[in-house]
């Protein structure tokens, strides 16, 4: 079942710009940010810290954007550096102007978030369980498209989203843990497809949230329309150089190993949180799952008071303050999370 909302100047009561380091708080255990280690790998910090020597010259993006199109056979012209993905969702939001916008949820907020503050109305096609879009359930004739793959908080990877790319279209899919997943399955970014529009972050796998690094890919036509709207140097030094450092072969390949053991922890944690009675999205292959206690809205808060912070469910558009996210992380951590969930329960 789909449910088609239509949203223009009345804005529902969801907060958009709610993210989950807005849940932590000294000495939880963060379970609610979807980043997959505490710090960035010492080889990589190394790299980083080498740049600060050549902060006196301004920003240069060619080496960058040459090893992401590297990354995903692509051309250089088809390629954006930006600072971070939420910056291509502003990017998209202030050099396009569409006549009908579609929010695919429960997803990622923040693409609808940036639409509304350009002006632009946005309806909203919100999937029941088990989330999985079939694309006969767009509007035909929407012209921007919003969705992620897989989608943040459902983990669910969509397998026919390059039938919704057409001409008079952009459709914009938001890969930010696409590579959380071993071998990619279902990716696009590697496709030239009519008006496609994929964004991508290092974010989560390589923890530099407060570095502000990503990039889209798009058609050259796409790409030039978005870097006119694009503050100058607008990326910086040490993020372009993390950029080039992590997308080269062996970083990609460790990223792949590490995804493989996520894989392991996500449904060892998914067993056991069903077997406490918790109903866990099924078909999750992101690090982190969707959960839900029937009748108990009290759990995240239960949670806090045992020092453990999970992602508030409620403000992700078809979710209810019952659901809740939680990250994978170790055995150690989900040990914390299920002893504090049986006292719960």
């Amino acid at each position: 079942m789909t449910r088609l909302t239509i949203t223009g100047t009345a804005i529902s009561t969801e907060d958009l710009r709610h993210h989950g380091d807005q849940e932590l708080a000294p000495g939880l255990l963060d379970l609610a940010v979807n980043i997959r280690r505490d710090e960035p790998p010492g080889w990589l910090l190394s790299r980083i810290e080498r740049s600060f020597r050549t902060l006196k010259g301004y920003p240069d993006s060619t080496l960058a954007t040459q090893t992401v199109a590297t990354r995903h056979d692509r051309d250089p012209a088809e390629v954006l550096v930006t600072a971070g993905a939420a910056e291509a969702f502003v990017l998209l939001a202030r050099a396009l102007q569409p006549k009908r916008s579609v929010c695919v949820h429960p997803s990622f907020t923040e693409p609808e978030a940036a639409l509304r503050a350009a002006g632009h109305p946005v309806e909203r096609v919100i999937l029941d369980p088990p989330y999985v879009l079939d694309p006969a359930q767009v509007p035909d004739d929407a012209d921007l498209v919003v969705i992620g793959n897989p989608t943040n908080p459902t983990g669910i990877v969509h397998e026919r989203l390059a039938e919704l790319c057409r001409p008079g279209r952009t459709t914009v899919v938001d890969e930010a843990f696409m590579d959380a997943i071993p071998g990619e399955p279902h990716s696009l970014a590697g496709q030239r497809l009519p008006g496609l529009v994929v964004v991508r972050s290092l974010t989560k796998t390589w923890a530099l949230a407060g570095l502000r690094v990503g990039y889209l890919l798009a058609e050259p036509e796409t790409v030039a329309l978005l870097k006119q709207a694009q503050p100058l140097w607008a990326v910086s030094t040490p993020a372009l150089v993390a950029l080039d450092t992590c997308l080269a072969r062996g970083p990609v390949k460790q990223a792949e190993r590490e995804a493989a053991e996520i894989a392991v922890l996500r449904e060892d944690l998914a067993s056991r949180l069903t077997q406490l009675g918790v109903d866990v999205t099924a078909g999750s292959r992101a690090p982190y799952l969707l959960c839900r206690v029937s009748g108990r809205a009290d759990i995240r808060d239960g949670l806090r008071e045992h020092g453990v912070a999970v992602r508030r469910g409620d403000t992700f558009p078809g979710l209810t303050s019952e659901h809740w996210r939680t990250a994978v992380r170790d055995a150690e951590s989900h040990q914390i999370l299920l002893d504090a969930l049986t006292s719960l329960l």
